[in-house]
């Protein structure tokens, strides 16, 4: 997750491109240093490795990836929902973020359609009505905000079993991660 600047000699006819220089474009001063902050982002990179396979240039998406991670490495405190703040914002970018304007209370969240309804889907991929709740709350979080949001280790994975699911869904032959294991132990109650 290391932000470079890279110099490439970009040429169509080769399927293997050349770098001319790569420089570093803002190093990280706490992150290489605390086993939280790092087992975070070793999880979004492996995240990310598998969800932007397919992305093309996408400045907004580059942008949002480096201030998040700019932003975690700044934070000194009250980080523990980063991984689930940067997995919901980041469906944004993807084209798959939820309309939350749909939400009324009781309704059932469609994990397929990422829509809020009042009528039960058919299959089985979506949350009910508790669990569609939270995550209506939840997409509301930012990173200046995320702290506010109580959780504890139990609640945070399974949202982020929620959320690796939802991606699932909407990116072909996206795998289990991981890196999951080691995230899923932090925090302790």
């Amino acid at each position: 997750m290391t932000l470079l600047e890279v110099e490439i000699d970009l040429r169509q006819r080769l399927q293997l491109q050349k770098m001319k220089d790569a420089r570093l474009l803002s190093a990280y001063a706490t992150i290489p240093f605390s086993p939280e902050k790092l087992a975070l982002s070793l999880f979004v990179a492996e995240f990310l490795y598998h969800a932007l396979r397919s992305e093309q240039k996408n400045e907004h998406l580059f942008a949002y990836i480096c201030d998040s991670m700019q932003w975690l490495d700044i934070a000194e405190k009250n980080f523990a929902n980063f991984h689930l703040t940067f997995l919901m914002r980041m469906s944004r970018f993807l084209g798959f973020y939820p309309n939350l304007d749909d939400y009324v209370d009781g309704c059932v969240f469609d994990l397929r359609a990422a829509t809020f309804s009042l009528l039960i889907p058919t299959h089985r991929d979506f949350l009910q009505p508790d669990d569609a709740r939270r995550i209506h709350t939840l997409m509301r979080m930012d990173f200046p905000t995320m702290h506010l949001y109580r959780l504890n280790r139990t609640d945070r994975n399974r949202i982020v079993d929620v959320l690796l699911r939802y991606y699932s869904l909407h990116i072909p032959q996206f795998p289990e991660l991981k890196s999951l294991s080691v995230l899923q132990e932090l925090w302790a109650d």
